[in-house]
C-alpha cells in the first residue's frame, strides 16, 4: 500500500510512503505540520513529514481491530480507538501511554464507530449503532453526559463539531449524520436541537464542514454537491458573546415606551434551510434602541463591540480574554475578509523574491513556512516595495505563527499593522526610517537624557535600541503571553502606542542598558529576551502617552487608525516610487545578470563536470585495459602453466596408456594361454569321459555277457533237473513229460526270442546315443574353434592398429585368405559331418529295417508254431482213444533222433555260437571308434598349431 505526498503549491510529488499492507482508511496530521498518522484494518503508523519516513508502528492482535487513531488538536497526544470500545491516549514525542478511559456503563454500552474532537481537545464524540451519543472529558478522563437522539436515529455514521469564531476551539454545537441521511446539529451543553439539513428523500451521503465554520458541504445520495451556509441557516451560533463588562448608564431624559423594545423568539421547531430566497429562517433577535448617542463615533466597532469599553476591560485586567482574543483583535482591526481578493493574490503563486525563504529562514515546520510563504507573497503582490523590503518576514512571522490556520485573517491582519502602525516606515527606503527614529530618539531625550547621552557616548543609534524592536514588533524580546499582552493594547489605541512601547522598553531597561559598554552587547540585548515585567512595560507606555509634549508627541504625526477597505484591498503607495522602481528594475537586472552567469556558470560545470566525466572515464577505460592487460599476462601465465601441467599429465597418461597396453598385451596372452590350456583340458576331460564311457559300456557288456552266461548255467541246472525229473516220471507218464518237455522249449524259445530282441534294442540305443554325443562334441568343437578364430582375429587387429595404411592393407588380403581358407575347412568339416551324418542315419534306417524284417519274422515264427501247436493239439483231441504208441512215433518223428540230453547240448551249443559272433562285433566296432578319436584328435591339434603359428605370420 502507498501513500503519496504532493505538494498543493507545485502539484508535483513529493514524496511516496510504503508500509501498509491493507487499505488506508484515515489520515491525521499533527497541528504542527510534522507527523501524520495513517491508520488502516490491522495496524497505525506515525511518518515523519520532514523526512518522509516511517517513525513509529502500531501492531495489534488480529482479534482486536483498529476504529481511528488520530492528533488531538493543540497538544502532543495521540488518541487510538479499537473495536472493544477500548480507548488509549499516547504521548506523541516518546510514545508513552498517558491514559487509558475507563469503560461505559454497561446500561448504554455501544460499540464506538466514529469519533470527533473540539478543537480545544477537551471533549470526545463518540457514536455508534445507536441513538446514544457519548460525551467524554479527556481532562477529567471520565464520561460526563450520555446524549440520546430521537427514536428515528438508529445508527450514527458521522460526527463534526462545528467551529465557533467566539468560543476559542471549546466547541459547543455538534454534527450528527444519522443512518436515514439527515445531519443534526445539536448543542451538547444545552442538548436542543438547533437544526438539521437533508431530508428522507435528499439524503445526504457525507459531509464536511469547512475549517472557519461557515459553510457545509455534504454529497447527497443522488450524487449532487450542496454547500449550506452556516450563517443562513441560524444566527444564534455566529452572535457574539455578551461583554464580561457591564457599563451602566443613565437613560435620557424621554421615557422608553413599551413599543420601543422589539424582541423575535424563534419557534420551538427546528428550521430547515429554505430552497427559496422568500422564506427566510427564524432567529430569536433582542434589540435595544436608545435616543442616546456615544460622544465619539470612532469608538463604535462593527459586531456590536465598543472600543471605550474593551479599552476599559483591557485598563482593568491587562489584557483581553484568551477565549476571546481573536474574535475581539477582528472587531478592533475592523477586518473586512475580502476572500475574493485574497485568492486572486494567491493564486498568483509564490513571488520570486520568496523562493529561497528557508534557507534564509530555516523553520523547522513545512506548515508554517508555507503559511510564511504564502503570505509574504501575498504582501508582495499587493505591493511591489514588499518583495524589497528584508525585515517584512520578521515583522510577519509571529503573525503568521499565531494565525497559521486562518491565513486571509493573517494576510489582513499584517496588512492592516502595515498601513496604520508603520506609517512613514518606506519614506527613507531603503534605509531604516529615520523620521519615525527620530520621533523615537525625541522621545527618549525628554524623559531620559541620561539614557540618551549613554547610547552617544557608546556611539549606539537608535538604529540599535529602537529599530530591532520595531522591526521584529517585540517578537525577539517577549514571550508569547506577553507579546499577546502587548498588542492587546497595541490594537486597542492610537497607532502611536507602538513607538512609544518602544521608548518605555528602554526606559525599563535603564539599568541593563547603563551597564553595557560594547556595542555587541547592546546588539545581544535588543535581539534577545531580558527579565522584564510586560506589564511595567504597558503602564511606563500610558504614562508616556500622558505625559510627552505635544509637539513631539507621535499623535500629532502619524494618522488616526484606518481599516482595510471592503471588497478591494487599497492602494499602498507610501515609499519613494522611483527608488523602488529603480531598485525593482536594478534587480530585475541583477536577476537577469545573475540567471545569466548562473546559466553560464551551469554551461561551464557542465562542462567541467563532462571534462571531469570524461577524465574518470578515461582514468577508468585507462585502468580497465591496464587491469585487463595484467589479467591477460596472468592468464596467459596461468595458460602456460595449465599447458605444460597438461604436457605432463599426457605424459604421464601416455606413458599410463603403454602401461596399461603392456598390461593388456599380458592380460591377452594369459588369457590366451589360459583359454587354450582351458580347450586343451576340456578336450582331455572329453577324451578321458569318452574313454570312460567305452570302459563303462565295456564292463557292462561283460557284465551283460556273465549274467547270459549265469542265466544260461541256471538254465542248464534247470534242465539237468528237469531232465533228472523226466527221466524219474518217464515211465510213469510218457505223455505228460512230453508235453511239459514241449511246454518247456516253447517257453524257452520265448525267453530266448524276448532277451535277444531286449539286446538289439539296446545295441540300438547305445548307438544312437554315441550318435549324438559326437555330434555335440563336433558342434562344441566347431563353436570352441571360430571363438579361437574370432579372438586371434580380435588380436590380429590390434597389433594392425600401430602398422601404417600398407601394412594394414597387406595384412588385411593375408587375413581374408586365411578367412578364406577357414571358411573352406569349416565347409569341409561340414561336408564330412553332413556325410557322416547322412551315412549314420543310413544305417540306422538300415538296421531299422533289419530290426524290423527280425520282428516280422519272429512274428511270423510266432504264428506257425502257435498255428502248428493248435493244429496239434487239435488232432490230439480228436483222437484221444489212440494207443500210446502211435504218440511216442509222432514224437519220435517230430523230435530228432538223439537223446534228450544231447538235445539240451545242441541247443546251449547254438546259443553259445550266437554270443559269440555278437561279441566279435561289438569288439570291431569298439576299435573303429578307437581309431575314429584318434583321428579327430590329431586332426583338431593340428588345426590348433596352425591357428597359433597364422599370427606370428601376420606380425613378421
Amino acid at each position: 500500500m502507498f501513500l503519496t505526498y504532493l505538494g498543493t503549491v507545485t502539484k508535483e510529488l513529493i514524496s511516496w510512503m510504503r508500509g501498509h499492507e491493507s487499505s488506508v482508511f484515515s489520515i491525521s496530521v499533527h497541528a504542527s505540520g510534522r507527523y501524520a498518522i495513517t491508520t488502516s484494518s490491522d495496524t497505525a503508523q506515525l511518518w515523519d513529514l520532514d523526512t518522509f519516513q516511517r517513525k513509529r508502528k502500531l501492531n495489534i492482535l488480529q482479534s482486536v481491530g483498529i476504529q481511528k487513531v488520530f492528533f488531538l488538536p493543540l497538544s502532543n497526544t495521540i488518541l487510538s480507538c479499537f473495536k472493544d470500545n477500548s480507548i488509549f491516549a499516547w504521548e506523541c514525542d516518546t510514545l508513552f501511554c498517558k491514559y487509558q478511559l475507563p469503560p461505559p456503563p454497561e446500561s448504554s454500552s455501544i460499540l464506538y464507530k466514529v469519533f470527533a474532537v473540539t478543537r480545544d481537545g477537551r471533549i470526545l464524540a463518540a457514536g455508534g449503532k445507536s441513538n446514544h451519543l457519548h460525551l467524554w472529558c479527556l481532562e477529567a478522563k471520565q464520561l460526563f453526559r450520555i446524549i440520546q437522539m430521537p427514536t428515528k436515529v438508529r445508527a450514527i455514521r458521522y460526527l463534526e463539531f462545528l467551529p465557533d469564531s467566539f468560543d476559542a476551539g471549546s466547541n459547543q454545537v455538534l454534527g450528527v449524520l444519522s443512518q436515514d441521511g439527515i445531519m443534526r446539529f445539536i448543542n451538547v451543553q444545552t442538548c436542543k436541537l438547533l437544526f438539521e439539513i437533508g431530508n428522507l428523500d435528499e439524503g445526504i451521503s457525507s459531509s464536511v464542514i469547512s475549517p472557519h465554520g461557515r459553510y457545509i458541504a455534504s454529497i447527497m445520495e443522488n450524487g449532487s454537491l450542496n454547500i449550506y451556509s452556516v450563517q443562513a441557516l441560524t444566527q444564534e451560533i455566529n452572535k457574539p458573546p455578551p461583554p464580561l463588562v457591564k457599563v451602566i448608564e443613565d437613560l435620557p431624559k424621554s421615557k422608553l415606551s413599551s413599543g420601543d423594545m422589539k424582541m423575535k423568539v424563534t419557534s420551538g421547531r427546528v428550521q430547515r434551510p429554505a430552497k427559496s430566497r422568500e422564506n427566510q429562517i427564524q432567529t430569536r433577535i433582542l434589540k435595544q434602541d436608545l435616543t442616546g448617542h456615544f460622544e465619539n463615533k470612532e469608538n463604535e466597532l462593527s459586531d456590536g463591540l465598543n472600543k471605550k469599553r474593551l479599552q476599559i476591560l483591557l485598563k482593568g485586567y491587562g489584557e483581553y480574554p484568551t477565549k476571546y482574543r481573536m474574535f475581539i483583535w477582528r472587531s478592533l482591526l475592523q477586518l473586512p475578509e475580502n476572500h475574493t481578493a485574497f485568492s486572486s493574490l494567491i493564486d498568483k503563486g509564490i513571488h520570486v523574491a520568496f523562493l529561497n525563504l528557508q534557507k534564509k529562514y530555516p523553520i523547522k515546520s513545512t506548515k508554517l513556512l508555507r503559511v510564511l510563504q504564502r503570505t509574504l507573497s501575498a504582501l508582495a503582490h499587493w505591493s511591489a516595495i514588499f518583495s524589497d523590503t528584508p525585515y517584512l518576514p520578521l515583522l510577519a512571522f509571529p503573525f503568521v505563527k499565531l494565525f497559521q490556520n486562518n491565513q486571509l485573517i493573517c494576510f489582513e491582519v499584517v496588512a492592516t499593522l502595515i498601513i496604520n502602525w508603520c506609517q512613514h516606515w518606506f519614506e527613507y527606503f531603503p534605509n531604516p526610517p529615520i523620521n519615525i527614529l527620530s520621533m523615537i530618539e525625541n522621545i527618549l531625550a525628554f524623559h531620559d537624557k541620561e539614557l540618551l547621552q549613554h547610547f552617544r557616548d557608546h556611539d549606539i543609534t537608535s538604529q540599535v535600541y529602537a529599530w530591532p524592536l520595531l522591526e521584529t514588533v517585540f517578537s525577539e524580546v517577549l514571550t508569547r503571553e506577553e507579546w499577546l499582552k502587548l498588542f492587546d493594547n497595541v490594537f486597542s489605541n492610537h497607532p502611536s502606542f507602538l513607538l512609544l512601547t518602544v521608548v518605555a522598553y528602554n526606559i525599563c531597561s535603564r539599568a541593563p542598558l547603563l551597564n553595557c559598554s560594547l556595542k555587541d552587547d547592546f546588539e545581544y540585548f535588543f535581539h534577545h529576551r531580558n527579565n522584564l515585567d510586560i506589564s511595567v512595560v504597558i503602564r511606563e507606555v500610558y504614562h508616556l502617552m500622558d505625559t510627552t509634549p505635544a509637539d513631539i508627541h507621535p499623535d500629532n504625526m502619524l494618522d488616526v487608525f484606518v481599516a482595510l477597505t471592503k471588497g478591494q484591498y487599497p492602494v499602498f503607495n507610501q515609499y519613494p516610487k522611483f527608488i523602488v522602481d529603480y531598485q525593482t528594475q536594478e534587480r530585475e537586472r541583477i536577476r537577469n545578470d545573475e540567471l545569466d552567469y548562473l546559466r553560464e556558470r551551469q554551461t561551464v560545470e557542465n562542462m567541467q563536470a563532462e571534462v571531469d566525466q570524461q577524465r574518470v572515464e578515461d582514468e577508468a577505460w585507462y585502468q580497465k585495459q591496464e587491469l585487463l592487460r595484467k589479467a591477460e599476462e596472468t592468464r596467459r601465465e596461468m595458460l602456460l602453466q595449465e599447458e605444460e601441467k597438461m604436457i605432463q599429465q599426457r605424459q604421464r597418461l601416455a606413458a599410463v596408456k603403454r602401461e596399461l597396453k603392456v598390461k593388456e598385451m599380458h592380460l591377452q596372452e594369459a588369457a590366451r594361454r589360459r583359454f587354450l590350456k582351458l580347450q586343451q583340458d576340456q578336450r582331455e576331460m572329453e577324451l578321458r569321459r569318452l574313454e570312460d564311457e567305452i570302459e563303462r559300456k565295456v564292463h557292462m557288456r561283460d557284465q551283460e555277457m556273465a549274467s547270459a552266461v549265469k542265466d544260461l548255467e541256471m538254465r542248464h541246472l534247470e534242465l539237468e533237473s528237469q531232465k533228472r525229473l523226466y527221466e524219474k516220471n518217464l515211465t510213469r507218464n510218457q505223455e505228460t513229460v512230453a508235453k511239459e518237455i514241449r511246454e518247456d522249449a516253447d517257453a524257452y524259445r520265448r525267453k530266448v526270442n524276448l532277451e535277444e530282441h531286449t539286446f538289439h534294442r539296446l545295441i540300438e540305443m547305445d548307438q544312437t546315443q554315441n550318435q549324438k554325443t559326437q555330434k555335440l562334441i563336433e558342434e562344441n568343437l566347431a563353436k570352441a574353434e571360430q571363438a579361437c578364430l574370432n579372438t586371434d582375429w580380435r588380436i590380429q587387429a590390434l597389433h594392425k592398429q600401430r602398422c601404417d595404411d600398407l601394412q594394414r592393407n597387406e595384412c588385411y588380403q593375408e587375413m581374408a585368405k586365411l578367412l578364406q581358407k577357414n571358411r573352406r575347412k569349416e565347409i569341409e568339416v561340414l561336408n564330412a559331418m553332413m556325410e557322416k551324418e547322412a551315412k549314420k542315419w543310413e544305417e540306422a534306417e538300415e538296421k531299422d529295417f533289419r530290426l524290423k524284417s527280425e520282428k516280422k519274422a519272429s512274428a511270423l515264427s510266432d504264428a506257425s508254431r502257435q498255428w502248428f501247436l493248435e493244429k496239434e493239439i487239435n488232432d490230439a483231441l480228436e483222437h484221444p482213444e489212440g494207443p500210446r504208441c502211435q504218440y511216442e512215433q509222432v514224437a519220435s518223428s517230430c523230435l530228432p533222433r538223439t537223446s534228450p540230453g544231447s538235445d539240451v547240448s545242441e541247443v546251449d551249443a547254438s546259443t553259445w555260437i550266437s554270443l559269440n559272433q555278437r561279441k566279435i562285433q561289438w569288439d570291431t566296432m569298439e576299435q573303429d571308434l578307437l581309431e575314429r578319436v584318434r583321428n579327430l584328435r590329431q586332426r583338431l591339434t593340428a588345426q590348433a598349431r596352425n591357428n597359433c603359428q597364422t599370427p606370428h605370420l601376420l606380425a613378421t
